[in-house]
């Protein structure tokens, strides 16, 4: 079974990309989703408790994801110790979500920073989702309700999009100018195709 990594950006649309390859038929592993089930397992929440202290969960006990994130955004060595937590146990994750997609001629792997942690190597084929940053600062701080300023530091601890764009079999713009899924088309069929040799 192919393997395929789908990243791009905060902002950039990616999560819009994955929903049109999973209209086609592909299984999509969300792993922003599944690093945020897998931080709420008890032993995982004990591990950042007992990092972060006891001020980071909520009333009911779950992580407070949005203190843990100003924390980790604004303290790479924070941010670095939360991420060697929690990446290996979402490729453990991804690796007994695939062996159960037996049907599918390829999966795809949607992750922020799949570039940076170097997991797209692990993987067959790469495709990088671009925009540029004003479209995309626009599209974060709409969704997010956060300021400009706040979405800046977010932004300022991913890599820079040419870089990941430079590693990418597949790229994708989204622009606003370009349409999107004769895109998406073009690469599931190309997808397709390699799945058949």
């Amino acid at each position: 079974m192919i393997k395929v990594g789908l990243t791009g950006n905060i902002g950039s649309g990616k999560t819009t990309v994955a929903k049109l390859f999973s209209m086609q038929g592909i299984p999509i592993y969300y792993a922003d989703e599944r690093g945020r089930y897998l931080l709420d397992q008890p032993k995982t929440r004990d591990q950042v408790k007992g990092f972060f202290g006891s001020d980071i969960l909520m009333a009911n006990g779950m992580v407070d994801r949005k203190k843990l994130a100003s924390v980790v955004f604004a303290d790479p060595v924070k941010l670095q110790w939360l991420n060697n937590l929690i990446h290996p146990l979402v490729r453990k994750d991804f690796q007994q979500w695939c062996s159960i997609q037996t049907a599918s001629p390829y999966v795809i792997k949607e992750a922020a920073i799949l570039v940076e942690t170097g997991q797209h190597k692990t993987l067959n084929y790469l495709i990088v989702v671009k925009a540029p940053l004003d479209v995309r600062l626009k599209r974060v701080c709409a969704r997010d309700g956060a300021s400009p300023a706040e979405v800046m530091k977010r932004m300022s601890n991913q890599m820079d999009e040419k870089d990941k764009a430079i590693e990418a079999d597949f790229i994708i713009e989204n622009d606003g100018q370009h349409a999107i899924l004769p895109q998406v088309l073009d690469i599931h069929h190309d997808l397709l195709k390699k799945a058949c040799l």
